[in-house]
């Protein structure tokens, strides 16, 4: 462990000689909802007259250095990038050892045995050294404490580093505006809602939860995530070998978030800094808790073979029953408060992005206490393109209380219902609807028949 550590302080030192090394003055993240984010930093640098090379350290793992851009925020500087190699060949002790095949290194081992030559390989977890008397000893990996090499190989850093090769009409430093995508962080809209008492109202918390696995902290971050699906083209493989090249341009010159449109999309922008931390999921709240009128809704789906009878809990997004924002596409938790205060989950879904004044509906679960069936009483050949058949539905509802059921039948195409027991309403051109008041520990029948031509 004291050799790596030994080995990235030489590693910093290395990276600070090939150029400039620069930390972010200020930074800015927009996380999209498609594995997709923005990073724009301030960085204050130092620039040579003429040619020179700057190591932009802290990137990203995941950057796409394709996307950079470059900007100095003094419109009378100017600094063009003339070449971008992107650096991710991080340090570590096996790509050292791979890099000393067939050059002198030094070890000891916990019994504080020293071994030094020539080393010939490191496979199967054992170093082979060779010694300058010829011996050659096999030093099994586990049990080194130190390993001592004359220099780190050139091409390893510490960390994903942007080498730029400038030209600058000026010495000195200057303020510059960095900004580039990457992959490996996104976000998704999460929301609790808890029923009342009387399942007539729920109240609707919203959580922004930004996944962050890019190879980068955002510290005190301005942070923005956008809601919507945008086009993004679809990368040909890169074939990467130890070093990735790219050619750039020079550039010339709340208690939760606040939303507002943008473009085709909705932004929410939080009003405070935020740390954004590499390999966390982090939830901040969206809005305030707001409280909706709701409906609960039974609907059973009548096919052979099918007996559940779906629950949902909808509502319109608007002002008029406390809602009237629009709400990202996210997953969504229904609970309820028992008599003893305890929370009980009653079901979850999702929702796609809902924006204001359209309908918001819930999948919670299958009722108990309310089946169906659905029966193919006959089926009959009136000529050679025309057919009938006969359907019973049942629904039974052995809850202590009237239960309104929406039962519907997809037809498919050609077809008319010519006897029915309970007047219908046409959905589709494939789909009916019949609305059933059941009675407590009662039961419903429809009885129809319907035609269809070939």
């Amino acid at each position: 462990m004291k050799a790596i550590m030994e080995i990235t302080a030489l590693t910093l030192m290395l990276v600070m000689a090939g150029g400039s090394l620069v930390q972010a003055d200020d930074i800015s993240l927009t996380v999209y909802n498609s594995n997709l984010g923005v990073v724009r930093e301030t960085r204050n640098l130092t620039f040579q007259q003429g040619d020179g090379r700057i190591a932009f350290t802290d990137v990203a793992a995941q950057i796409d250095p394709t996307s950079v851009s470059f900007e100095l925020t003094d419109p009378k500087l100017a600094v063009a990038i003339l070449e971008q190699n992107y650096a991710y060949d991080l340090v570590s002790p096996d790509k050292i050892y791979s890099k000393y095949i067939d050059q002198d290194i030094e070890i000891v081992t916990e019994k504080g045995e020293i071994f030094s030559g020539t080393l010939l390989s490191f496979t199967g977890g054992y170093l082979v050294i060779k010694q300058k008397d010829g011996r050659i000893f096999s030093v099994l990996q586990g049990v080194v404490r130190n390993v001592a090499f004359p220099e780190l190989p050139e091409g390893l850093i510490t960390r994903p580093t942007l080498f730029w090769l400038y030209n600058s009409n000026f010495a000195g430093p200057a303020d510059a505006l960095v900004s580039y995508q990457t992959t490996g962080i996104n976000w998704q809209a999460e929301y609790v809602g808890v029923l009342s008492d009387d399942e007539k109202t729920m109240e609707l918390t919203g959580w922004v939860s930004i996944d962050n696995h890019s190879g980068k902290t955002y510290r005190d971050a301005k942070l923005k995530v956008i809601a919507g699906d945008i086009s993004r083209v679809r990368q040909q493989p890169i074939y990467r070998t130890d070093m990735m090249e790219a050619q750039v341009m020079a550039m010339p010159k709340a208690a939760g978030f606040e939303e507002k449109p943008f473009f085709e999309y909705h932004m929410y922008t939080l009003p405070r800094p935020a740390t954004i931390a590499d390999n966390e999921i982090k939830q901040v709240t969206m809005f305030e808790p707001a409280r909706a009128g709701v409906q609960k809704e039974y609907q059973y789906m009548a096919e052979p073979g099918q007996t559940d009878v779906t629950v949902f809990i909808k509502t319109t997004n608007t002002k008029e029953v406390g809602l009237g924002m629009p709400l990202p596409a996210g997953r969504v938790r229904i609970f309820k408060a028992d008599s003893d205060g305890a929370i009980i989950l009653l079901g979850e879904d999702r929702i796609k992005h809902t924006p204001r004044n359209e309908e918001v509906k819930l999948t919670v679960g299958r009722a108990f206490d309310v089946v169906g069936k659905t029966t193919t009483i006959d089926q009959r050949r009136i000529s050679d393109r025309v057919n009938e058949t006969d359907f019973s539905v049942e629904v039974r509802n052995q809850k202590d209380k009237t239960a309104t059921i929406k039962v519907t039948k997809n037809l498919g195409a050609y077809w008319e219902i010519t006897k029915t027991s309970l007047d219908y309403v046409k959905k589709s051109a494939s789909e009916v609807e019949w609305l059933v008041d059941i009675p407590a520990e009662g039961k419903a029948v429809i009885d129809f028949t319907v035609r269809y031509t070939h």
